[in-house]
């Protein structure tokens, strides 16, 4: 079965010259933590973000004054899609639409009155500009939060309905919908209840997730069970860290998915035995980091390293191309064949040769 089989039949948004949603692949977004009034600043992580894959990016805007800095990125050569992140001050939200960011990020219900998301929702419909609704745990309404008496995933579903409502009262239907929390339970919840109930684009992630290597344990759970149930548009790998580091999250959650057209190199390995002859925990380690540097990531072909005879060709059959490890040496297996041997100097080499024939 592939995923576009079983994905959830959602409405397409088009955000700059890029589109979620529909059969689209999944896109994967980050949030520059540079000041946006530092034009150089943020320009330069937005571009090492493009570098790394990114597919959406989003800055924050805290005041009119920091609107200034989208048109100078755009003219400056970036080309991913810029998302404004606003709270409060509908006139930023109004200046962003003016200046040609690509989508606006807001809380529909803490911007103000109804003539201000009247205002609000105008200037993106006139401008074909795309609005994300978010919501998390943290900021749920007062008369929501008190009903359900803690930020339950039918608060969090409800929460973000609402916010719907307010848009589709002004005729606004470009909408995605983030819903999110730092307890990967409750964001899986209520992304599964409110994916029953619309068909907006739903973006993704765990909030607040921490640093490098439990956040992307967290996101895994949270953002890998959802796109497994066909959920999910776009995502953001969600960690105290460089930005770039996000990138390489979703990408790797992308590969142990085996995400079709999306997964990259999906390298499998054994965990290794007693059968285990070859240094096969150093092989990976080295395969890894020379992949990454030789630029091999994004080819799209299944890799085995298995550590023995026993369980290697086996796994390696399925593979596109792998080794089975002997004694200080091991054997080349292509598309289910034993092809030759290799002393084990040579593995990470021709593996590495081998996987760039792959590349069209």
């Amino acid at each position: 079965m592939k995923y576009n089989d079983i994905r959830r039949n959602t409405v397409e948004i088009k955000i700059g010259k890029t589109a979620i949603g529909g059969a689209r692949p999944i896109a994967v977004q980050s949030m520059t933590n540079t000041d946006t009034h530092d034009k150089e600043a943020t320009l330069a992580q937005i571009l090492a973000l493009e570098k790394a894959g990114c597919d959406i990016v989003r800055i924050t805007v805290p005041d009119v004054e920091a609107a200034d800095t989208i048109p100078y990125l755009k003219e400056a050569g970036v080309t991913i899609p810029v998302v404004a992140d606003i709270h409060f001050d509908y006139r930023v939200a109004l200046r962003c639409a003016e200046v040609g960011v690509d989508k606006i990020r807001i809380n529909p219900g803490n911007i103000g009155d109804e003539d201000r998301v009247r205002a609000v929702c105008r200037a993106c419909k006139e401008r074909q500009i795309p609005i994300r609704i978010g919501v998390n745990s943290g900021s749920l309404e007062k008369e929501i939060l008190a009903k359900y008496g803690a930020p339950t995933p039918e608060a969090l579903c409800e929460s973000a309905l609402y916010h719907v409502s307010l848009l589709e009262k002004n005729e606004f239907y470009d909408t995605v919908i983030s819903m999110k929390a730092s307890n990967p339970y409750n964001m899986i919840a209520a992304n599964r209840l409110l994916a029953e109930k619309c068909r907006y684009p739903l973006h993704l992630g765990v909030t607040e997730a921490g640093s490098r290597e439990i956040g992307s344990v967290r996101s895994a759970i949270g953002i890998g069970s959802l796109l497994m149930d066909g959920i999910g548009d776009t995502i953001r790998v969600s960690l105290t860290d460089n930005p770039v580091e996000e990138i390489h999250a979703a990408k790797k959650i992308f590969r142990a998915m085996s995400l079709e057209g999306q997964m990259g190199l999906d390298i499998v390995s054994c965990p290794t035995c007693g059968r285990t002859k070859i240094d096969l925990i150093s092989l990976v380690k080295e395969f890894e980091t020379r992949a990454a540097r030789e630029g091999v990531m994004d080819i799209p072909i299944k890799v085995a390293i298995m550590g023995c005879v026993v369980n290697g060709p086996g796994e390696a059959r399925e593979a596109d191309v792998g080794i089975a490890g002997g004694k200080g040496e091991a054997v080349l297996i292509k598309k289910g064949e034993i092809v030759r041997k290799l002393p084990e100097a040579e593995i990470v080499s021709v593996l590495l040769e081998e996987i760039k024939k792959f590349r069209t």
